[in-house]
């Protein structure tokens, strides 16, 4: 298995990753008609997606394959943990991994971690989420590629880190050291008066054609530039389960809380399946 996964990861760092993924988003652009339900028609029979889940399961409704791929779900297909106490899970998926944040590092696979501050790109910012918790979801290319709040909270800030585009699948998570902290990325800082600051960050990956917010639509990459922006006096308050934005392709989302602010994450299990909304963790009384 290891060395299958050395030669997955050496294969990756030689090819022109913004390249193809650059490419695959201008195809995933077109709106020709017979373009782009040939690949959804692909895409549903190779990843086996759910179309009755979607709000739509007219191709006519989807003007290219990125509108079907970051497609809406019905209102009833994904309930709410409604617990007061309760810390929702962002996005569709499958946990990666999840625990105690140990020594301003998150651990990625079985013996391989890497630095918050890395990741979110502020040493000091990292200090707060000492001993706290984490958890990254990974999301293929079958599920619903949209991000919520895990918990309700007001945006404070983002910064976009330019990076590479590796894959974020398993085989990936286990073979390349640092995955998560080098690929390009969007952290959003939130704050809230039931456990404080938190983040949430999107991470992008080979082929992913763009991270979008709610707030400010497409986070344009600027190879070797990050991009902070201050919302603070902004008043953007969102409600726990609430949509915060979407990824165009497979790839991850991370969740991080400060020490004592929530409890259970560490309960869950690397590789099972999570739905957006779902309770993972619990408010600390």
């Amino acid at each position: 298995m290891s060395h299958r996964v050395d030669i997955f990861v050496a294969v990756q760092r030689i090819l022109p990753k913004h390249g193809l993924s650059r490419l695959i988003g201008k195809v995933a652009e077109s709106k020709r008609p017979w373009l782009k339900n040939l690949l959804i028609n692909r895409a549903i029979a190779a990843f086996s997606i759910n179309m009755h889940e979607a709000a739509s399961d007219n191709l006519d409704d989807y003007e290219n394959f990125n509108a079907f791929f970051t497609r809406a779900l019905k209102d009833d297909v994904r309930v709410i943990a409604n617990n007061h106490n309760s810390v929702c899970c962002p996005a569709d998926g499958v946990v990666s991994q999840a625990g105690t944040i140990d020594k301003n590092r998150i651990l990625q696979a079985k013996g391989s971690d890497y630095s918050v501050s890395r990741l979110i790109g502020d040493s000091s910012s990292a200090q707060k989420f000492q001993d706290g918790s984490f958890a990254t979801i990974y999301l293929s290319p079958k599920d619903y590629h949209r991000v919520h709040m895990p918990v309700s909270g007001t945006l404070r800030a983002t910064r976009y880190i330019p990076g590479e585009l590796f894959s974020v699948n398993d085989k990936t998570a286990q073979g390349l050291d640092g995955l998560f902290a080098r690929n390009e990325r969007l952290v959003c800082e939130f704050e809230s008066e039931l456990v404080g600051n938190f983040i949430v960050v999107f991470v992008g990956a080979m082929l992913v054609a763009g991270i979008e917010t709610v707030w400010g639509g497409f986070e344009k990459p600027e190879p070797g530039a990050v991009r902070e922006s201050n919302f603070s006096d902004q008043h953007l308050i969102y409600a726990k389960g609430e949509e915060i934005g979407q990824f165009k392709f497979g790839s991850t989302a991370i969740i991080l809380f400060q020490k004592d602010r929530v409890e259970g994450m560490a309960d869950l299990t690397p590789q099972a399946p999570v739905m957006m909304g779902q309770e993972i963790a619990s408010l600390t009384e």
